[in-house]
């Protein structure tokens, strides 16, 4: 898979995952745990984002 189509794919679920935090916190039931391990895996893919935005400038 290209960087390009990886990266495209990543920015998708950030963007998704920014919308699932955004209706968990919209809910005053929801379990804060759970908005926190959805907050935990979209700082991942920010980092992942980064690192392969990285690597495609150094090559």
């Amino acid at each position: 898979m290209k960087v390009e189509s990886q990266l495209a794919a990543l920015e998708k679920r950030h963007h998704d995952l920014e919308n699932e935090i955004a209706d968990a916190q919209s809910h005053p039931g929801t379990d804060p745990l759970q908005i926190a391990e959805l907050k935990r895996r979209k700082l991942q893919l920010k980092d992942e984002i980064y690192r392969l935005r990285s690597e495609a400038t150094i090559h």
